[in-house]
């Protein structure tokens, strides 16, 4: 097993996931993917497959927001702060690992070492499967809409623009 698949973040993932019931393969790309279409590009999907793991800085009570959002769409900000019911803003690369546990670009939707509060963007229940981050920029997962919604505890939300 290469060094990016045993870190102790992708563990921490793979444990959280095996705790959920499933048993993923997870895959090593090549480098960092650093957009959903590099990684779409890799894996042979469409960039809507690939599940982003956005975190958003809640700006009154300064807690963590996590929408799995469609790597083919964009989060408004106006709608998640109407969910949430408070402005919103985009989180910094501290903020995240303090809430997380991961480096942004490797935030999975399961094994946070904090708490988050949790949305899926219903756009990505258009496809039979999905691609999400397991714990490193470099490495992702398969899985079902309904297993992301599961795993992740979050609610399904329409927050595309």
């Amino acid at each position: 097993m290469s060094a990016v698949l045993s870190n102790p973040s992708v563990e921490r993932v793979r444990a959280a996931l095996a705790a959920a019931g499933i048993v993923p393969d997870i895959v090593e790309l090549p480098g960092a993917a650093r957009t959903a279409l590099a990684a779409a590009q890799f894996l042979g999907c469409e960039p809507a497959q690939i599940a982003n793991s956005l975190v958003f800085r809640a700006q009154t009570t300064d807690s963590a927001v996590l929408v799995m959002s469609s790597g083919a769409k964009r989060v408004s900000t106006a709608k998640l702060a109407a969910l949430v019911g408070e402005p919103v803003g985009k989180a910094d690369a501290d903020f995240v690992r303090r809430h997380t546990g991961f480096a942004i670009g490797g935030v999975a939707p399961a094994g946070h070492v904090g708490d988050l509060r949790r949305y899926v963007e219903r756009s990505l229940a258009a496809h039979a499967e999905v691609w999400a981050a397991a714990g490193h920029p470099s490495t992702v997962f398969r899985l079902t809409y309904a297993d992301l919604v599961r795993i992740t505890g979050g609610a399904e939300a329409e927050l595309a623009e």
